[in-house]
């Protein structure tokens, strides 16, 4: 047998393995996947008047980790829907961009070890989007809680205290502030948290798997990414998401009314109504 037949042979094998293994793992994961979403309704007209009602309500927001992934996917969302009449971004340090769409940006430099001193950032905003987050590994344990718990927390309230009526968290499938697990813990201790500070509209939303492609992500992470990328394209998954679909679903969910002050998105509800609006 030629080495090139060999070799033909083996990629082949390889090749059903594969898409056996994915079909497997898309059961196992269907199996254990959130339950079923709330029904959104192709809603792309209705969206519409509602970004035009909303819109002439002439109302004005604020972005916290506007330099990540999510936050700016978020913004540029915003940017295009056009539906405030004035964007601030507040973190840490001031970002740059490029295009004229980014020109009417305002922009909060804060020192998160030092919010109480910044109160004045957080006034005036009519709606909130909190984008923050580290990770464990990327920051170690104590400085992941300080942000993902504190710096939350504390931007919160003090938008809270600012007039904000209207506040949106992403936080991660599987938060609960009594897992074992500190990731999971601190999403689910914040979450609640920011639940008793009373806002008039509490958003969570707990998204899988972001599905990106981050540019310093570690190959472990990319892997990750397209794997789950290849089989949620065939099947529908609670494990993953393509985070465009998180920022469409966070800016429609801004202009409905929901019965209920606060509500929590899993990530087949963020899915279907991150989907379900169109362009």
């Amino acid at each position: 047998m030629s080495l090139m037949k060999l070799l033909g042979n083996t990629l082949g094998k390889a090749t059903g393995l594969l898409a056996v293994l994915i079909v497997v793992i898309a059961a196992v994961l269907n199996y254990f996947d959130d339950p079923d979403p709330v029904k959104y309704t192709s809603m792309a007209e209705d969206m519409k008047t509602l970004e035009e009602n909303f819109r002439q309500q002439n109302k004005s927001c604020f972005i916290l980790g506007a330099s990540g992934e999510t936050g700016k996917t978020l913004l540029r969302e915003l940017l295009e829907r056009n539906i405030f009449s004035k964007i601030t971004l507040i973190g840490r340090r001031q970002l740059t961009f490029e295009g004229k769409e980014y020109e009417k940006l305002v922009q909060e430099v804060v020192d998160f070890e030092k919010l109480d001193e910044h109160a004045a950032a957080f006034q005036g905003h009519d709606v909130g989007y909190c984008c923050l987050g580290t990770t464990r590994a990327k920051a170690g344990a104590e400085m992941f809680v300080r942000v993902d718990h504190d710096y939350v927390l504390k931007s919160a309230e003090l938008a809270k205290s600012g007039g904000c009526t209207q506040f949106h968290l992403e936080s991660s499938r599987g938060a609960d502030k009594t897992s074992s697990f500190l990731y999971l813990k601190v999403k689910g201790q914040v979450e609640a948290e920011i639940e008793a500070l009373g806002f008039d509209r509490y958003a969570i939303y707990r998204p899988g798997v972001l599905l990106v492609d981050r540019q310093e992500s570690r190959p472990a992470e990319w892997l990750a990414r397209k794997f789950l990328g290849a089989f949620s394209s065939v099947c529908s998954t609670s494990m993953a998401i393509p985070i465009q679909v998180v920022a469409k679903a966070m800016v429609s969910n801004t202009l409905l009314q929901p019965e209920q002050k606060m509500e929590i998105l899993e990530n087949k509800d963020i899915a279907s109504l991150g989907k379900s609006v169109g362009k």
